[in-house]
């Protein structure tokens, strides 16, 4: 074996593609390679012309590795059946060094035989010897398959021609045909035996006479209206009706049929009688649709023009390929104009001296894209000879006085795969021995004039090859760096890491932006980024310096620092400014209030104490109100959310709803049928209609009309991806609009923010909408605002659906009178001493033993004493050992404890039903004792119920 050849086979025990074909042909060869199209090499210079290189395509096509293929004889998969004169056409060409286009049938590894067409194209090197061979293939069998779908098309159209014809002399001749008479003055219809038998009617009855609704009763449902609209025209004036359609029989059977008939008319226009024959054309709407099938399946349109008319008759797919619309018929312009400028037409005329070409190419550009396709023609020219006046044939052009009747049939599919990838190889071929000599070149200017770190890495990790970049980037000079190890230039810090990189680059594990510090020569760091790609044993590694890079992504971050804690210091201080001025307020209300009150005791004065306890009470409820707020827009206050019924909900508010908005506002309720339940609050939902209805109202100071709606809405992905939170999907929706004011887009935008508000000092907090914004997200919905200055807004809420549950109507609750106790023993953990006397001192009116600890620790011992408790009531934010985890322990002690929670705000209370275990509930901070003292009775009541439930009878 010759050197050449030797390291040939060397490049491909190793895989690739062998270096000398590379250098060869260039880059061009990987994007023939990678383009998708199946490429062999074969070793010209050695017997048989051995197989040397296969890309992935090839190995594909034939179903082969290249394991499996590597040095065998050209000729080696040709089938049993291929022809032995295209084989030998094939020895005559490499014998020649010159290039070839064949079809030759191939098999592959499964035994399938196809026809792959080959194109062979010799590889020059710079001494004009002819080292390899450049194989191109192509599976041509659905191509050479269309001549048989051609012909399978011509015999479809021609059985479609004998059935056409044959459905005319149907109708001609009475014994196929089926005939039928209207006599219009009597309303009766009359049939022969055979419309009969096609309309699945009683013979009998269909000769005697039928009302005319038997005409179209048979008639399929889908062609029924198309046919009553044909006959209501003959009956208007129209003098010919021709229709097919489908007609359902007795026994379910559907056939098409074609009828044609028309009117017998008076002498005042007026319809005697309307008749006509039909005819069974089932057949030959079949074969429509086998034909219409077989042109799709293959990608293949069909088209007639007959000489001397302006229009040409198509197929379905041929409009596809063409781009237009699909129909029946194509005005002549119509079709030429979509072919491209530089090519002749597609339909052009017929005459004696353009007969017409069996196969050509062309161009169109397609009007629906703007896309420019090649498509092949094939079709067959035929002349219709018609006798002359003098009676002569008119065939071939005897006689002066005869005519010819010319057409054209034929088909065209699009074939711009395959002009493309000749189009690859032409150019491959003109250009090749020039890409050799300039990829040297572009190769050696990319590496010395590469801003990039450019090294080449051995699998010991000494640098072969340096660019160099290396001194501009680094300061060391090439011959500083070539022999030494890579991590010698790598900062102390990263040396572990950047020698575990190498090790799986060495190991064919790719380096993507790996980043790391290497030292400059003057003693600093600089960051690179390194990509790496291994061939052989040799690691090919680029590096981008991203050291600015570094430095402006540092210099951004401190800067987005800076500019969040300034908006948080902004909004810190619009919030703790809002609420400074809205609690002096209050604290104003208490405070004096209760100082008056204690004057006045210290003086006796006690006959109107009432006004001013009313007057410190109001506040203090006020700022409890605030603080609720507060918490909703947050998302922290705690919720019992449940299915709720909306529409009773807001039937059982209506009355208060109309006694708030006063007289000179206008309330429309308009609820949605069979609406699901809404997962919500009852409490807070309620609050937020009322507080909707209270601004609707303030934004009509003279008069208008409040709507309610409820009903169902779908938000979709589309929608839900620009809500932060909000998942897709069904929600009920309760929208509150009004006639009013309206609000400009920077208030609508600003709506939701809190402590803003549009109203005069004095007249709100700014809290409304912002407390409902947060009440409805912590559930999972949505709120949205629509407004427009003077057109007025709506507000809607989207609640989540649950109909899992009971549904609550949300009406409201009475108190009743307060319950009281009978002595049992009741143990309040509370840390804030003020509170914790309160609750004892309520306990002890209301006739309950009461027990107390400070914290969680001190409670611990009383619940683990042997002490009798019959309920603990416990503060959720406790110092230490919190209410939620003081509980569990209690009842791991004692099963049965019920658990009452006390709560101002706790993060893990948020959502009632998730926080609470069976026997347990929950109060709010702050709570009327009448509150408090009905919740403790409803447990205690409960677990007597539970306990009786238990006990055997």
């Amino acid at each position: 074996m010759s050197g050449r050849a030797e390291a040939v086979v060397m490049g491909v025990e190793r895989g690739g593609v062998p270096p000398e074909i590379r250098a060869l042909c260039g880059p061009l060869l990987d994007t023939l390679i990678q383009s998708g199209m199946p490429l062999t090499v074969t070793d010209h210079r050695r017997p048989g012309e051995p197989l040397v290189f296969a890309n992935p395509a090839f190995e594909r096509l034939i179903g082969c590795g290249f394991a499996e293929l590597v040095d065998l004889p050209f000729g080696f998969l040709a089938a049993a059946d291929a022809d032995p004169g295209i084989l030998a056409g094939i020895e005559e060409a490499l014998s020649a060094d010159r290039p070839l286009t064949a079809d030759l049938r191939v098999v592959r590894k499964d035994g399938s035989v196809f026809w792959d067409r080959l194109r062979l194209t010799p590889v020059v090197d710079s001494l004009g010897a002819t080292p390899f061979f450049l194989w191109t293939h192509c599976d041509q069998t659905l191509e050479l398959a269309r001549a048989e779908v051609e012909a399978e098309l011509a015999a479809s159209r021609q059985a479609l021609t004998n059935a056409r014809e044959r459905a005319r002399l149907a109708q001609a001749v009475g014994g196929t045909a089926g005939a039928w008479e209207w006599d219009v003055a009597t309303g009766r219809f009359y049939a022969d035996a055979r419309f009969a038998e096609l309309y699945g009617l009683d013979p009998v009855a269909a000769g005697n006479g039928l009302g005319t609704d038997a005409f179209f009763e048979s008639i399929h449902a889908d062609d029924r209206m198309r046919i009553r609209i044909a006959v209501a025209g003959v009956m208007h004036g129209a003098d010919i009706f021709s229709k097919d359609y489908r007609v359902v029989g007795r026994d379910g059977t559907v056939r098409w049929v074609s009828a044609r008939g028309g009117a017998d008319r008076t002498a005042d226009g007026g319809v005697h009688r309307f008749r006509g024959v039909l005819a069974d054309i089932t057949e030959q709407k079949r074969v429509e649709e086998q034909l219409r099938v077989a042109q799709t399946a293959g990608g293949v349109g069909t088209f007639e023009y007959v000489s001397g008319f302006g229009t040409v008759s198509v197929s379905e797919q041929f409009c596809r390929l063409l781009g237009l619309h699909p129909t029946r018929a194509l005005p002549v312009r119509t079709v030429n104009a979509v072919v491209h400028p530089d090519d002749a037409p597609l339909i052009a005329s017929l005459d004696g001296s353009n007969p017409g070409e069996p196969y050509r190419e062309f161009r169109i550009v397609r009007p629906d894209t703007g896309q420019i396709r090649w498509l092949a023609q094939r079709g067959e020219h035929r002349r219709d000879g018609k006798r002359d006046r003098d009676g002569g044939q008119g065939a071939g052009g005897l006689g002066g006085g005869v005519r010819a009747g010319s057409r054209f049939i034929g088909v065209i599919y699009d074939i711009t795969a395959s002009k493309d990838a000749e189009e690859k190889l032409r150019l491959f071929a003109e250009t090749l021995e020039a890409r050799v000599e300039e990829r040297t070149r572009e190769r050696d200017r990319v590496w010395n004039n590469s801003r990039d770190l450019l090294v080449i890495i051995g699998a010991d990790g000494v640098c072969r090859a340096v660019s160099p970049s290396w001194t501009a980037i680094l300061g060391y000079d090439v011959n500083e760096i070539v022999g030494r190890q890579i991590q010698d230039f790598v900062h102390e810090e990263e040396v572990e890491t950047t020698a575990e990189a190498l090790k799986g680059a060495i190991h064919d594990q790719n380096l993507t932006n790996f980043e790391n510090r290497q030292l400059h020569k003057d003693g600093g760091t600089r960051w690179i980024s390194w990509n790496t790609s291994k061939e052989g044993d040799l690691v090919y590694a680029y590096g981008r310096d991203i050291t600015e890079d570094k430095q402006r992504a540092d210099t951004l971050r401190q800067t987005e620092e800076q500019l969040r804690q300034a908006q948080k210091m902004e909004a810190v201080g619009q919030l703790t400014g809002g609420l400074a001025h809205d609690f002096n307020n209050m604290l104003m209300g208490v405070i004096g209030g209760l100082d008056i009150v204690r004057r006045r005791i210290a003086q006796g004065r006690l006959n109107d104490l009432d006004r001013f306890m009313d007057a410190s009470m109001a506040s203090a409820q006020r700022a409890a109100a605030l603080t609720h707020r507060l918490l909703a827009f947050s998302r922290r206050q705690t919720l019992d959310p449940k299915p709720i019924d909306i529409n009773d909900l807001v039937m059982s508010m209506e009355d208060l709803l109309r006694r708030t908005l006063g007289e000179q506002i206008e309330l429309r309720v308009t609820m949605a049928e069979n609406l699901a339940a809404a997962r919500s609050d009852v409490n807070q939902l309620e609050s937020a209609i009322l507080n909707l209805a209270i601004n609707a109202r303030d934004a009509m100071p003279d008069g208008g009309i409040l709507t309610i709606e409820t009903g169902r809405a779908t938000l979709d992905r589309a929608y839900t991806i620009r809500h932060d939170g909000l998942s897709a999907g069904d929600y009920v929706m309760i929208r509150v609009s009004d006639t009013g004011m309206g609000m400009p887009p920077d208030v609508v935008a600003k709506a939701f923010d809190p402590f803003f508000t549009t109203k005069p000092i004095g007249q709100g907090t700014g809290l409304g909408l912002s407390m409902i914004y947060g009440f409805v997200k912590q559930t999972g919905g949505h709120v949205r605002i629509d407004s427009e200055p003077w057109r007025g807004t709506a507000i809607t809420m989207y609640l989540p659906c649950d109909g899992g549950e009971s549904m609550v109507d949300g009406s409201l609750i009475g108190t009743g009178e307060t319950p009281e106790g009978a002595g049992e023993i009741v143990l309040v953990v509370e840390d804030d001493e003020s509170v914790r006397l309160l609750v004892l001192d309520v306990l002890q009116e209301l006739g309950y033993t009461a027990l107390h600890a400070a914290e969680g620790r001190a409670a611990l011992n009383v619940i683990e004493s042997s002490s009798q408790i019959d309920l603990l009531i416990t503060d959720v934010g406790l110092p230490g050992l919190n209410g939620r985890q003081l509980a569990e322990i209690a009842r791991r002690r004692r099963p049965d404890l019920p658990v009452l929670f006390v709560t101002g705000y706790a993060a893990n209370a948020v959502v009632r039903g998730d926080f609470l275990d069976e026997g347990m509930d929950m109060v709010m901070k702050p709570f009327a004792m009448d509150e408090l003292a009905a919740k403790i009775r409803g447990i205690l009541e409960n677990r007597h119920k539970e306990r009786v439930g238990a006990t055997p009878l």
